[in-house]
């Protein structure tokens, strides 16, 4: 019956994907992250959408809507690059109290990813290498 198939239709579980850019910001020498988010149907999700898989402390602050240096087309969330330098070190440090004495050079971009998951809680990603974090 139509009700059976809304009830069955309430459990399941819309799914949201996400394309994510990284680029180079010159002036303040990081990297800086882009966000675009699609729906179930793969229809582009509003800006309000994509926020709600954003952490609130960081919605509208250090992420916000603006236009892609390399894409034209409808704004991307990105997140803004100016705290990046002082974030990635304290990781850095919390990663060698946690058991490694030195961050080697390619593990930066692990790193700067677990940033990124922690403004955006939502976003599994699959880690090929484990770090530990001191708490």
């Amino acid at each position: 019956t139509q009700s059976d198939s809304k009830q069955i239709d309430s459990n399941v579980l819309n799914m949201r994907s996400y394309d994510l850019y990284i680029t180079y910001d010159r002036y303040y020498q990081t990297p800086r992250m882009w966000i675009f988010g699609y729906n179930e149907n793969r229809e582009p999700l509003t800006v309000e959408e994509t926020y709600e898989d954003i952490s609130s402390d960081h919605v509208k602050k250090t992420v916000t809507q603006e236009n892609h240096p390399h894409f034209s087309g409808p704004g991307m969330l990105s997140i803004h690059p100016c705290k990046h330098a002082d974030v990635i070190k304290r990781i850095v440090e919390q990663t060698a109290q946690g058991g490694k004495n030195e961050v080697e050079v390619h593990m930066y971009l692990l790193i700067f990813l677990k940033f990124v998951q922690s403004v955006l809680p939502t976003i599994e990603y699959d880690y090929t290498q484990q770090f530990a974090m001191s708490g």
